[in-house]
């Protein structure tokens, strides 16, 4: 293989770089390499306070430039290659800010500044978003947009001022020609095979792959099967910068467009409609798709991570580490979703809840990989909802998270699939609750007999983030919320169920 310096767009110019580790983040590139770009900074090191956000630019199968704010301190180096890097020296300079910057100092949005930089990128690229789309953020999207940014000194208020007040001003958008115009060069180089020595082993040579078309990863994945696989890096980066462990030679996805694909498909022989969902989707294209075939799954978007942590991770990525209190399994095996698997030219498909085998295993054999997620699309008389228990509600890691699906015939379940993870070694369906449903007249009694049911079915851990005892009482409870959205007799309003409406709601019941 040729190996060749990286290179991507920065500062006004494509930058090539060579020598730096696979595993250089770019946060350690703009902060101890690149001229005068310490504005980004470096809070909590694994994606969670967003101090280090920074804009990343693509150009779509259109030819159209892609925004996305990400956090720099996870995204290895190398998956820069033929992008843009826009931080928050791009944006304006002293005597002349931007809309989003001028908007900060008017509404006081800036108390001792720390995140302010990562504040100003996340409201950027809620700008250019809007700004293409010629539509305004309301007031709690623009909170969506921040969730993954953290303010130390409680300023959330003027920040959002800010969010609004930026749209007032005479539009003034980042100048896309001069990147686009670098990034059609950049699609003229050669697939990236990277090079150069680890300090921290030893010297030793580490390489980095950034195949372009499926058909040249099945090749390096069957040549390679012990290198390992990246994605988005939002848990991979974190197994470097917290961990400090050995990642070795590393494949990226991020340039395979096929992998990004997501598209009708039918689900079955008996052309069941289903949605393709490429393992390398981003989280939040993949998440909106989900959301649109399965509106109750919209909450669970939102609260699964932060934007920039969604921009940059990918569904795949997600499924394929397999934690057990990943976000995205629960949901998907309530759907009856499959995931298809690839070695070479041969593709292997099976339920998603046949792929966990034991804690952090799998089903994946020797140099294979997960191509996609092929999901059902539900039945109109199917009753689902993913709930997300988390001592936060924005951006955090789940205690509990339940995908709970039921169909109902004449007021009888005639079918049920209930899926939990943080109940057990790995994500699971509850067998035996869905047992004491099945044949039932869907009610409290039956209710009560699902949630009896799963204390046999899981023997939940203690850890720091929640007790045994907590665990199996919260997806207990769940049950009972279940029933009391799907019921058939006056069902909970949607306004009940949010914690945000649930005051006006409950005042106007009153009145």
């Amino acid at each position: 293989m040729d190996h060749r310096p990286l290179r991507f767009f920065h500062q006004g110019q494509i930058r090539a770089i060579a020598g730096l580790p696979t595993t250089t983040t770019v946060l350690q590139y703009l902060r101890e390499q690149a001229p005068h770009c310490t504005g980004t900074k470096e809070g909590c090191a694994e994606g969670d306070c967003g101090a280090c956000t920074v804009l990343l630019g693509e150009l779509d199968a259109g030819g159209a430039l892609q925004l996305r704010n990400v956090n720099a301190c996870t995204q290895f180096l190398p998956t820069l290659d033929g992008k843009a890097l826009l931080t928050v020296e791009d944006l304006g300079s002293s005597d002349n800010l931007n809309p989003v910057q001028q908007a900060l100092v008017d509404c006081h949005g800036s108390q001792c500044g720390f995140c302010t930089p990562g504040f100003a990128m996340s409201l950027q690229a809620c700008y250019e978003q809007h700004g293409e789309a010629g539509t305004r953020p309301t007031r709690q999207e623009l909170a969506d947009e921040l969730a993954g940014n953290l303010c130390r000194c409680t300023g959330y208020r003027p920040i959002l001022d800010a969010g609004e007040q930026m749209f007032e001003a005479p539009p003034q958008r980042l100048d896309r020609a001069p990147i686009r115009a670098a990034l059609q060069a950049l699609r003229d180089d050669a697939p990236l095979h990277y090079a150069a020595p680890s300090p921290a082993f030893g010297g030793r040579i580490d390489h980095f792959h950034a195949p372009r078309t499926l058909a040249e990863l099945a090749a390096l994945r069957e040549a390679r099967p012990e290198a390992r696989l990246l994605a988005g890096s939002t848990d991979i980066g974190l197994w470097v910068n917290k961990q400090f462990r050995d990642v070795g030679e590393l494949i990226y996805l991020g340039n395979i467009a096929e992998l990004r694909e997501i598209r009708p498909q039918a689900f079955d022989d008996a052309g069941r409609p289903g949605l393709w969902i490429g393992a390398g989707a981003a989280l939040e294209e993949a998440w909106a798709a989900l959301s649109a075939i399965a509106a109750p799954l919209r909450e669970l978007w939102l609260r699964f991570a932060s934007k920039p942590v969604r921009n940059a991770g990918t569904l795949g990525g997600n499924i394929a580490n397999g934690s057990p209190i990943g976000d995205g399994a629960p949901a998907l095996i309530a759907l009856g979703a499959d995931i298809v698997l690839r070695r070479g030219a041969v593709q292997r498909r099976l339920p998603l809840q046949d792929f966990y085998l034991d804690y952090m295993k799998n089903a994946l054999q020797p140099g294979e990989f997960l191509e996609a997620l092929l999901v059902p699309l539900p039945a109109a008389d199917l009753r689902l909802r993913a709930y997300k228990i988390a001592k936060r509600y924005d951006s955090d890691i789940s205690a509990v998270c339940a995908g709970l699906a039921l169909r109902l015939a004449d007021g009888v379940v005639a079918e049920a699939r209930f899926a939990f993870g943080g109940m057990a070694a790995i994500v699971r369906r509850a067998a035996k609750a869905e047992a004491a449903v099945l044949g039932q007249a869907w009610n409290e009694t039956t209710v009560a007999a699902a949630a009896a049911a799963l204390a046999e079915d899981f023997k939940p851990l203690d850890d720091m983030r929640a007790s045994a005892a907590y665990r199996m009482r919260v997806a207990q409870n769940l049950f009972r919320r279940l029933w009391l959205e799907t019921r058939e007799e006056a069902p909970l309003p949607a306004p009940a169920l949010s914690v945000w409406q649930a005051v006006s709601f409950t005042r106007s019941a009153a009145a």
